[in-house]
């Protein structure tokens, strides 16, 4: 049945996301090509080949090489990595976890439109810093991302695989060392039809040629030679780019914003040293022995030939001669031997791209809206219009929605079917620009735009896909195909985001087929700064409900007011809400009305929340449930919004948590100096404090002395420049009396030498086992004891990591308070250090509190209050 459909399907033109490096992208602004770029795809068309280079995390990559390959080299490159990096820190925002999870995911898919790779993801969760990879396994579940590796690598056919890390404690984190040893099962599993059996229908066995590490010097012990490895030049320049590899990578590594790793571009030679790990020797080129051209395939010679002869011809004044002989490609390409249609449908893919791109045919689909809810009514603004040439005259438009396509067979030339009751014929001469908007239908059945790793709850080390899902087969098997596919969740592996909501065709007949091009619906506005900006067509919710607040924490028993916002998906939206509590809770009211008119208008009810009187210290949850034509919504609506990515749309549910907390304080005013952004100023006024962000240009004493307490944000001496100037006045203010909370500093990249009144060496140590027991080391000591008490109970429920980038040395005036460790190591005391100096107080805390205050953590509370609190009480 697969292959009668792929036979059927081979004649026609599709094009799909991510199919020749640059030439589409989603939620993109729609893009003409230069004439280099177009000979650089010709080029390309001409390689059969493919590399895998496997890793852990985004940001773990090596664009340079990727750059090398994919636009030297001209093989398909991909970049699998184990996870989204949900664990690490947020530079440019406030987001954690999954949120920051999403972000870093578009960050890799914005730095393979740059550097011509393609991106693939398993399902394994980035929980946090992870010291071996038997920690690792321990919490990922080993065989499901092995499976997951095996899956795109049988998909893809790789000839290379390439891994950043060795399998050894030299990668330095427990995830490399992990996606190392994955890598080598990964390469002698794809090819064994015995090991995951159930991926056979849909995939073949694939034994790559070779697995390299790709080393250097940063590996290598200090004098040891690498005259042993592979070497190859990354650093040559591509005329048709007009850039070197090093200046592509350069551009590519920079989107990696929320990590800080904006890369300067690099020039001239750089060698890159791979080390044979399994697999066939080579001695001068790692896709040595691979046959790259179109006799790997048979009937493929036919196609080489017409391809050197439209590569010959290319007139870069006028690419839309070159497609008469695209089109005596493509015929070629149908009397490629059936049972190698895996590369014919590659670079069927590949062509169809070049044919567009040959004609300058611009297409756009823009709905009027930037969302829509299911079963709701959608405005389209279609724009068409060919650069080179090309007559729209008998141009037809179709549509399709949910995720999927209903493909059908090619229809004879000047015929039409319509997923979408769209009967369009476009009537438009050379250079002339159709424009027409129509309304579309979205079925009730649509999904929200929620991602589709994030649609179901899993695990702390894994995602879980959905139970069924429905997208286009070709987003994921790489064959052109024309059916409707309800799969299988395992189908949805690799995929780093959700296919666009719905799409607009455009088709036309000829005498050579079916020109049939695939179109994304989005949303675009013109910014007065920055002039046209597209987003991805968001589905939603009829309502949704947002709980403002990350955490609500109740010292006494005074109420509290819990302010939920509801925005409307649709036009009049009515309905009611309310608030679910615990027992040992009490709301007032049980529930609020509303009536909202207008789509995307939004409305604010106010709950009063307190703990019933008396009641013992605990923790819950509260959620937030509207229900509106007899349906429960209880999912917000997050949006996320960088200028270097998409804007990205999620759906998390609308809780907070509840804790009845135990805690003194006495102190009212506290200065507050935003790092890389937290949440940790919100959770303080949960405490009842007062709290005031300050600018870099309010650090003086003189401003400073108001406050009873001053807290800089996490790697604030790593963010703000200003600080290199104003760490005199800093520790001026605390030498008057002040007391000053440092929290956690990346050991690279601090504007100063020197962040504390006396010397201290930060470093990469980290408790990374978030409920490793803690000693108190000096129970006496006020920052245990006032204003409160605090035991290692206090460190139970913390989540992800107790704490990171502790010092490793530091003077004897600073004191140490408590010790803890990862297990198998020594006991680690620099988590928090304290030091009297003048009249006041410095404290450095590498206590990961920008996780825990948020997550209602009650010790985390506690203690940052006897921080803010030290020397207040006389006894001090």
């Amino acid at each position: 049945m697969l292959r009668r459909l792929l036979r059927a399907a081979l004649p026609a033109i599709i094009i799909t996301h991510s199919l020749i490096h640059a030439f589409t992208a989603e939620a993109q602004a729609p893009k003409t090509y230069s004439s280099s770029e177009i000979l650089l795809g010709l080029k390309k068309l001409n390689v059969l080949g493919s590399v895998l280079y496997i890793a852990a995390h985004p940001d773990d990559e090596n664009t340079r090489l990727i750059a090398y390959l994919a636009n030297g080299r001209l093989v398909e490159t991909g970049y699998f990595s184990c996870t989204r990096g949900d664990g690490g820190q947020n530079l440019i925002g406030p987001e954690l976890r999954e949120q920051l999870g999403v972000i870093r995911t578009q960050e890799l898919l914005a730095a393979r439109r740059i550097d011509g790779g393609r991106q693939f993801f398993s399902r394994a969760n980035d929980f946090g810093f992870s010291k071996t990879p038997e920690e690792t396994f321990k919490i990922w579940d080993r065989e499901q991302v092995l499976a997951d590796m095996v899956w795109v690598i049988r998909q893809r056919r790789p000839d290379v695989l390439i891994t950043r890390f060795p399998p050894d404690a030299r990668a330095g984190h427990g995830h490399h060392t992990a996606s190392a040893i994955l890598a080598a099962e990964a390469f002698d599993a794809a090819g064994d039809p015995k090991r995951f059996p159930e991926q056979l229908p849909y995939v073949q066995p694939w034994q790559p040629k070779r697995l390299f590490w790709n080393t250097g010097s940063f590996f290598v012990k200090p004098g040891e030679s690498m005259d042993g490895y592979l070497k190859l030049d990354a650093g040559g320049y591509n005329p048709l780019l007009g850039q070197s590899y090093g200046e592509i990578a350069a551009r590519s590594r920079s989107q990696h914003r929320s990590q800080g790793f904006g890369s300067a571009a690099q020039r001239g030679e750089a060698l890159e040293y791979l080390q044979l790990v399994k697999g066939d020797k080579a001695t001068k080129d790692p896709l040595e022995g691979v046959d790259l051209s179109w006799n790997r395939v048979k009937g493929g010679a036919a196609v080489q030939k017409l391809l050197d002869e439209v590569i010959r011809k290319f007139d870069p004044s006028n690419p839309a001669a070159s497609v008469p002989g695209l089109l005596k490609v493509r015929s070629g390409l149908g009397k490629v031997e059936p049972n190698n249609r895996f590369w014919a449908a590659e670079k069927g893919e590949e062509l169809n791209a070049l044919i567009q791109a040959c004609y300058g045919l611009r297409v756009e689909a823009i709905a009027t809206e930037p969302s829509v809810t299911p079963g709701g009514n959608l405005q389209v603004k279609i724009d068409a219009v060919s650069l080179n040439g090309f007559s729209l005259t008998g141009l037809y438009f179709n549509w399709s929605v949910n995720d999927s396509t209903l493909y059908q067979p090619p229809l004879p030339p000047g015929k039409v079917r319509t997923d979408g009751p769209l009967d369009m014929e476009v009537q438009a001469g050379p250079n002339k620009l159709y424009s027409k908007t129509v309304t579309l239908r979205v079925p009730p059945s649509q999904a929200l735009s929620q991602p589709y790793w994030l649609r179901e709850q899993g695990s702390v080390g894994m995602y879980k896909l959905p139970n069924v899902y429905e997208v286009e087969p070709a987003q994921f098997r790489g064959y052109m195909s024309y059916y409707k596919a309800k799969v299988a969740p395992e189908d949805l592996v690799g995929l780093p985001e959700n296919p666009p909501a719905a799409y607009v065709y455009v088709q036309k007949g000829e005498d050579y087929g079916v020109l049939r091009i695939k179109v994304p619906i989005q949303y675009k506005r013109t910014d007065p700064a920055l002039g046209e900006l597209y987003q991805p067509l968001a589905v939603v919710p009829p309502v949704a409900v947002n709980v403002l607040g990350k955490a609500y924490v109740f010292a006494d028993e005074q109420a509290k007011m819990v302010p939920v916002t509801l925005k409307a998906g649709r036009a009049g939206a009515k309905g009611s809400v309310a608030l679910q509590v615990p027992a040992g809770w009490q709301v007032l009211p049980a529930s609020i009305a509303f009536d909202i008119a207008n789509k995307d208008e939004e409305r604010t009810v106010t709950f009063l929340v307190q703990p019933v009187k008396n009641s013992p210290e605990s923790s819950g949850q509260l959620r937030a449930v509207a229900t509106l034509d007899g349906q429960p919504y209880s999912r917000g609506i997050q949006t996320i919004n960088y200028p270097h990515i998409p804007t990205q749309t999620l759906f998390p549910e609308a809780v907070a948590p509840l804790v009845r907390l135990d805690v003194k304080r006495r102190k009212e005013e506290i200065g507050y100096l935003m790092g890389a952004g937290d949440e940790v100023p919100e959770a303080l006024r949960q405490l009842g404090y007062r709290v005031t962000l300050l600018k870099p240009e309010d650090l003086t004493a003189d401003k400073l002395k108001r406050f009873d307490a001053v807290m800089l944000g996490v790697r604030a001496y790593n963010t703000i420049d200003r600080l290199k100037y104003q760490q005199k006045e800093l520790l001026e203010y605390v030498e008057k009396g002040g007391n000053l909370v440092v929290q956690y500093t990346v050991n690279r990249g601090t504007v100063l030498p020197e962040i504390g009144p006396y010397p201290l060496q930060l470093s990469n140590d980290r408790v990374t086992v978030e409920d490793a027991p803690v000693t108190i080391t000096r129970p006496q000591h006020p920052l245990m004891s006032l204003p409160n008490k605090i035991t290692p109970k206090d460190f139970e429920g913390w989540q992800q990591e107790q704490g990171l980038y502790y010092p490793s040395s530091w003077d004897p005036k600073y004191q140490t308070v408590i010790s803890s460790q990862d297990p198998g190591e020594k006991p680690k005391e620099s988590a928090i250090l304290v030091t009297d100096y003048g009249k006041g107080h410095y404290i450095y805390t590498g206590l990961s509190f920008f996780r825990e205050l948020p997550a209602g953590v009650p010790g985390a509370y506690r203690l940052i209050t006897n921080m803010i609190e030290l020397g207040k009480d006389k006894a001090n």
